[in-house]
This record gives structure tokens, C-alpha cells and sequence, in this order.
């Protein structure tokens, strides 16, 4: 047995890397941004190979800053931004065109097309949305609108997977060609009952099954990596799951009822729900958690998509700074936003809206606003867009929340936390550990190896670095939430216009 785990983190804007000891301590890093490709409005790609590269870049730093050896390592975890989609070939390796990231609209007509014909049907026997962001559509669109892709499939040249199944098939040499249930459940086109290819939704999307990854569990060694490519070691894959997943349990969320929402490129928050399914209403997603030894757990997911992107934006964007940090420290500036609320609509908006004809705005202005009254209204926005999600999940699941988990980029942030609980009126706990992404692949692989033993030996891992109390009253709470929803209304449907 290895002294560590390795969990890599491939995320949307970057690939991160960490490995773990068993007390769940990181012992070394790597990570690094990659290209985003904007080809039209509302378009948003990835090219695979470059994750491919940036992802061995990433885990030689981690394992030369800890001074690790490769063999050192017990197993692999991944977890990946989910739903970003992908078609490669199966001799060559070779993508047949960029991955569609999870962001891209370009299959609004087809989701259209399928909210039409049974949006309650469809939804419930995917547990997921009929949305833009999910797999089965985006394949749809590529094989009815680039003909290579078309080709290669009728050819059975060319098979599909999320970035999961794309970096498993790298690291394998192509040995193996897998998923789990957190990743399928997301693409529209896995029942969530049987947590198999559901052949309805394939037939209604014109989607072969031969072209699929095979539907493993979430913690099982589903391969081992090939010395050739991956540092002269043989190491087991013995991990995977969706980032949001991964994140819930790397915070141990283990029971029904538990929550924890991650503060990324977009906002993530998941409530537990056990072995009970809840199928989809239109507003929440119904996803698998994670399935070990044959038992799985579902969960209610209300997904944004720009979170911590809207900070990207204030430094790419707007240039109003020049790192990410500095944010937090121009919102500090100011007591409050004085009346400034930014709806970070810049690819629609997610959960409970979905409104993928909404835009970003920000409203409220006086001749008295500044970047810091606009940088305190994007740090806001992060939490008004989890108060949206919170409300809709309470409703539909009947379990009362009397606190949330945090984690992400986003929740190194004392002021956005401390908003967060005066939102939602309810404590907000941030682990010492906040990297519980990467941590929750860690903790499958080590459970598939026998690195950790239990859940209960993952759970005494997990400890509170801060909890944030509510300090606003009731009055003043749902006044500022009103000043939201109002604001919500106006970005919606603007491209209708």
C-alpha cells in the first residue's frame, strides 16, 4: 500500500491536483489554468488535449513540491466538471472536435424541441433537466451539425464521454472506457432508477449506445494507469465522481438532510436525500451522489451557473482588478452596496429560473455607485443565488435546513460567508479542509484500495475551521432578498426582447 492518495481536480477554468495523507492533510499540490474558446455568443469550449496536457503538467508539480515518488501513490481519484462533452477516437485517441463545456447553449432548440414533446417524462426518468447544459442534447447537436462527428459515429470510429471517461481512458492508455452514475445522471440520458442507459432517451436523441462509456460504480479500480504515459507507474483508477458530488462527499454529507453548496465557477448546493428519489419539478436537479458496493444515495441539486466566475469577469472583464483577492477588499470599503444588486446572468440563469434568455445586468446605479459598491453586489450575488436554491429544496424535499456546508473558492471569503448566513438566516460551517472537491475523488479511490476503511473513518476526518452565525435580522433579510427578486426580473428573458 502507497503512502498517499492522488486526487485530480479538472475543473472548468483549471486542473488541480492534490495528495492526501490518511488524515485528509494535503501534502502537495499543482494546478493550472487552461485556454477557454468563445467561438460565438453563448458558445463555450474546451480543447481536450490541452486538459490532457495541463493534467500531467499539474500532477509532476504536485508530486515534485511534495517530494513524493510515483510509487508512493496507493490510487487515483478524479472528479471533473461535469456534462462538458467530448467524442474522440477510440483507435487514435485523437478528439473529434473541442469539448462543449457545460456552459454552452448551442442546444437551447433541441432542449426546446424535447420540453415540448414530455418534459415530466423525460425529467423523471433522468432525474436531470431538460437544460443546455447536459450531455445527451450537446452530442444530438454535434451529430446533426458537424459532419465529421456524424461520420465517425456511423463509422463506429468515434466514442462519447464526459471529461471523467476522457482522462480515465488517457491515464489507461485507452484500457478502459468508463463512467459512474454522478456523471451519467447529468447528461440526460441514464435512468435514474436503474442507473443504466436509459434506450428511450437515447432513441428520442438519435444517440447510438455503442458509442457510450460503460456504467461502473464510484469507487472500484476501473483500471491502472499505462507506464508509458503516466510516469513510468502502474497506479489503480480507482475513483471518480462529478465535481458537485465529490464535493458533497468530501464534506461528509453522508445522511439525508446534510447540505453543502460549492462556491466555483458556478454555485453547486446539493442536499442529501438518501435512498429516496425525488424526481425533478422544473427547478431542482434529481442527481445519483455517488454508488458504493452496489448501494447508491440521490440528492436535490440547485446549480448556478456563474459564481466565482463573476469575480473572473470584474478582473477580465471590467478590469476593476487585477487579482481575484482584491474583490473581498474593495467590498469592505463600503457597509453595503448602497442599493447595487448584479445578477451574474451572463449565460442565463440557473436553478430555480433556468432562463437561458436572461443576461447579466446590474441595476441600482446612482451617480454615487463605485467598483466598490459593484464589487460588493458580485460577492452578494454568489449567496443570493444559493437563498434561491435553498428556498426550492426546503419545499420540495420537506426536511427543514438548519445549516450549510461550504466549501470552494469562493468560501475563503469571511465577507461573502457572513452574508451567506444573514441570507439564509442559518449557520454556515467552512471545514478546515475547503478543497473538498478533490478530497471527496481522494476519499472514493482510498475507500476502493482499502487506504480508509468507512465512512465513519472519512467523517472523523472532517472538522469546522469557522462557523458563521446570521447577525441581520428577519426584516432585514427578506427586504434585501426582496431587492433581489426584483432585480432577478428584470435580467430574465432578455434576449426575448
Amino acid at each position: 500500500m502507497g503512502k498517499y492518495i492522488l486526487g485530480i481536480d479538472q475543473g472548468t477554468t483549471g486542473t488541480k491536483v492534490i495528495i492526501f495523507d490518511r488524515q485528509a492533510n494535503q501534502v502537495a499540490t499543482g494546478y493550472s489554468e487552461f485556454t477557454q474558446h468563445f467561438p460565438r455568443d453563448g458558445w463555450v469550449e474546451h480543447d481536450a488535449e490541452e486538459i490532457w496536457g495541463v493534467t500531467l503538467k499539474v500532477v509532476g508539480e504536485a508530486l515534485k513540491s511534495g517530494n513524493i515518488e510515483i510509487n508512493d501513490i496507493a490510487a487515483i481519484g478524479i472528479t471533473n466538471q461535469r456534462v462538458t462533452t467530448l467524442l474522440w477516437d477510440r483507435k487514435t485517441g485523437k478528439p473529434a472536435a473541442r469539448a462543449i463545456v457545460w456552459q454552452d447553449r448551442r442546444n437551447l432548440g433541441i432542449c426546446e424541441r424535447l420540453i415540448e414533446k414530455d418534459r415530466a417524462g423525460f425529467e423523471g426518468r433522468t432525474g436531470m433537466l431538460i437544460i443546455p447544459n447536459a450531455s445527451g442534447p450537446k452530442v444530438e447537436w454535434l451529430l446533426e451539425n458537424n459532419d465529421g462527428v456524424r461520420k465517425g459515429v456511423e463509422e463506429g470510429r468515434l466514442i462519447f464521454g464526459n471529461i471523467d471517461a476522457w482522462l480515465v481512458w488517457k491515464l489507461s492508455g485507452g484500457a478502459a472506457h468508463v463512467t459512474e452514475p454522478s456523471n451519467a445522471c447529468e447528461t440526460l440520458m441514464m435512468n435514474a432508477l436503474t442507473l443504466d442507459w436509459d434506450e428511450p432517451m437515447l432513441k428520442e436523441m438519435g444517440i447510438p449506445r455503442g458509442i457510450l462509456p460503460e456504467i461502473r460504480s464510484s469507487s472500484e479500480i476501473y483500471a491502472y494507469t499505462d507506464p508509458d504515459v503516466f510516469f513510468g507507474a502502474k497506479i489503480p483508477i480507482a475513483g471518480i465522481c462529478g465535481d458537485q458530488q465529490a464535493a458533497t462527499f468530501g464534506q461528509a454529507c453522508f445522511e439525508p438532510g446534510m447540505a453543502k453548496n460549492t462556491y466555483g465557477t458556478g454555485s453547486f448546493m446539493i442536499m442529501n436525500t438518501g435512498d429516496r428519489y425525488i424526481p425533478p419539478k422544473g427547478q431542482l436537479i434529481a442527481p445519483v451522489l455517488w454508488q458504493i458496493k452496489g448501494k447508491h444515495q440521490y440528492g436535490l441539486e440547485g446549480l448556478v451557473d456563474v459564481s466565482g466566475a463573476v469575480i473572473q469577469w470584474l478582473r477580465d472583464g471590467l478590469g476593476i482588478i487585477s487579482k481575484a483577492q482584491e474583490a473581498e477588499e474593495l467590498a469592505k470599503q463600503v457597509p453595503d452596496t448602497a442599493g447595487v444588486f448584479f445578477v451574474p446572468a451572463f449565460v442565463g440563469l440557473g436553478a430555480p429560473h433556468f432562463d437561458s434568455y436572461a443576461r447579466g445586468s446590474i441595476l441600482g446605479l446612482t451617480r454615487g455607485s463605485t467598483k466598490h459598491h459593484i464589487s460588493r453586489a458580485a460577492l452578494e450575488s454568489m449567496a443570493y443565488q444559493v437563498r434561491d436554491a435553498f428556498e426550492i429544496m426546503k419545499k420540495d424535499s420537506g426536511l427543514e435546513l438548519t445549516k450549510l456546508r461550504v466549501d470552494g473558492g469562493g468560501a475563503k471569503s469571511d465577507l461573502s460567508m457572513q452574508f451567506q448566513a444573514d441570507i439564509l438566516g442559518i449557520p454556515v460551517e467552512r471545514p478546515v479542509i475547503t478543497e473538498t472537491t478533490v478530497l471527496g475523488a481522494a476519499y472514493l479511490a482510498g475507500l476502493a484500495v482499502g487506504y480508509w476503511e468507512s465512512l465513519d473513518e472519512i467523517t472523523a476526518n472532517w472538522k469546522v475551521e469557522r462557523t458563521f452565525e446570521p447577525q441581520i435580522g428577519e426584516d432585514e433579510r427578506e427586504h434585501r432578498y426582496a431587492g433581489w427578486k426584483r432585480a432577478i426580473e428584470r435580467a430574465a428573458g432578455w434576449l426575448k426582447f
